[in-house]
């Protein structure tokens, strides 16, 4: 009984001070100092984005490969119906911020008509020689409102003087030029370590890196180390139920990762490197005929766990050999597409009334008020006084509601801060913890068994400064599987509600925990 007259006696004061106007401070508060590192600009609307379209095509498309040889004949490569608008428009009605186009895959065919090479649509039937699939997909990306992507292999098995370190990077470099100052504006260079077997071959990518920023200043570098974006380690599009954006690039080299590591990322992390999580719709990366696509609850799963796991997600959807995303695979997509909408169109906590343990410039202080977690932005966000060692936050739904999904995120402008949490229903009289988390960072997604109830209480349970939420979300999935989390990845029980930093083993997310 007391617990609910403190709830509401919280909930009291919280409006009366609302109704009153009450500033809390005579001047205004300036926001708190960011935790480093921060993101860059690019950064923040590459995270922005959250979803990629992944776009494996070429000759191997149409030899039933998934490596190439660099020997198929360039007549291979003859799309019949080719229609880079197509891919455009499935990338931006299924929410996708961008599209990825492997210009080069390892057999060295060039999808733009490279002046450094005679292995190129140049040298294809289609369109009589005079095609231009770079082209063709920046236009229709361009049109549609989203952002371009490229993939250039560093390996190519068809350029001769592959394995001559000098020639080749002087190669290599001449054709990321031509891609970077003849298609506008690339929002993401995509770059592996894939290196051929038997060839002495050094990549320079530190050179490669530098040309590329150069050329691009709203570019992210994509590999297995960075710069500006990182490979979560696995290509089955699943994060760490931990993970970090703070990330130290010299604990790993393009090629040679920490598997953990790179899932993970790191609290003391010194450098500002967010996961991506790449998986393919289907079994391969290129299109195969006997091959059927993931469906879209499968879908919808892997988006929890990249997405929902403060990751970006790049999809893989591979064009048939008409030039085309298959009939069956836009279906999938279409049905991922409307799940998402049917979840996360309904949020129980609209309109719910907030108060927190305590509000920066004082409880009244509208510029940092709990009640900014209620709009889906990272630049409104609720943010306690300084010194304390607990934080909490109070939600009243308005009325009872069944839910089995709960959003959460921070202003990641102001650096990734929380280390733990919790979340509680009010059952009764007692309050009852639904779910349990580690790291929050840009978004983070929660799945429980369906509770239902009206009060909510977040306790923030450690963090590297003071915790700062900018969303709070509650809402019903009713087509992912029964969700039990004993049957899942699971945080250790919270011990203490102190200002805590984790220690982390790189072989292990949370190894430990360690009072700062």
């Amino acid at each position: 009984m007391a617990t609910i007259l403190l709830l509401l006696l919280g909930l009291l004061v919280g409006l009366l001070l609302r109704g009153h106007g009450v500033t809390g401070s005579a001047a205004p508060t300036p926001p708190p100092l960011p935790v480093l590192p921060v993101p860059s600009y690019a950064q923040l609307r590459w995270q922005l984005s959250e979803m990629a379209l992944f776009l494996h095509f070429g000759p191997n498309t149409f030899t039933d490969s998934e490596w190439g040889t660099g020997r198929a004949s360039p007549a291979v490569f003859a799309p019949s119906a080719l229609d880079a608008g197509q891919w455009a428009r499935a990338a931006a009605a299924g929410g996708f911020g961008r599209v990825v186009l492997t210009a080069k895959h390892h057999d060295g065919f060039c999808l733009w008509p490279s002046a450094l090479t005679n292995y190129s649509v140049a040298a294809s039937p289609w369109k009589g020689g005079a095609g231009d699939v770079v082209g063709e997909l920046a236009a229709a990306a361009s049109a549609e409102g989203i952002g371009l992507g490229l993939y250039l292999s560093p390996w190519d098995r068809h350029e001769p003087v592959y394995g001559d370190t000098i020639a080749y990077n002087e190669h290599y470099l001449g054709q990321m030029t031509e891609l970077l100052t003849r298609y506008g504006d690339v929002e993401e260079v995509w770059l592996d370590g894939a290196k051929g077997e038997g060839k002495d071959m050094d990549y320079m990518f530190d050179a490669w890196f530098a040309l590329i920023h150069q050329l691009q200043q709203r570019v992210v570098i994509f590999s297995d180390a960075g710069p500006d974006t990182r490979w979560v380690g696995d290509e089955a599009g699943i994060a760490g139920y931990t993970c970090w954006s703070p990330f130290n690039k010299s604990m790993v080299t393009i090629g040679d990762i920490i598997p953990e590591y790179s899932r993970c990322g790191d609290p003391f992390g010194q450098d500002w490197v967010p996961a991506e999580c790449d998986v393919s719709i289907r079994p391969g990366w290129f299109w195969h005929a006997s091959e059927k696509p993931k469906n879209a609850t499968t879908l919808l799963d892997i988006y929890y766990k990249s997405v929902g796991r403060n990751c970006l997600l790049i999809l893989n959807v591979p064009p048939n050999s008409s030039g085309l995303i298959s009939t069956e695979d836009m279906q999938v997509l279409q049905e991922f597409t409307e799940i998402r909408q049917t979840i996360f169109s309904q949020n129980f906590a609209v309109n719910a009334t907030v108060t927190a343990s305590t509000v920066r410039g004082g409880l009244g202080n509208q510029q940092f008020a709990p009640s900014n977690v209620l709009q889906e932005s990272i630049y409104s966000y609720w943010a306690p006084e300084e010194g304390q060692s607990s934080w909490e936050m109070l939600f009243d739904l308005g009325q009872s509601a069944s839910f089995n999904v709960i959003q959460l995120q921070e202003p990641i402008q102001m650096g990734q801060r929380v280390i733990k949490f919790h979340v509680e229903i009010l059952v009764d009289v007692l309050w009852q913890t639904i779910v349990e988390g580690t790291t929050i960072g840009y978004k983070r997604l929660l799945q429980f068994p369906v509770v239902e109830g009206q009060f909510l209480k977040l306790s923030i349970d450690g963090a590297r400064a003071d915790p700062l939420i900018s969303f709070f979300g509650v809402f019903m999935d009713p087509f992912s599987v029964t969700y039990s989390l004993e049957n899942h990845e699971k945080p250790s029980v919270v011990n203490s509600s102190e200002v805590i930093m984790l220690r982390t083993d790189h072989s292990f997310c949370n190894k430990s925990i360690a009072t700062m």
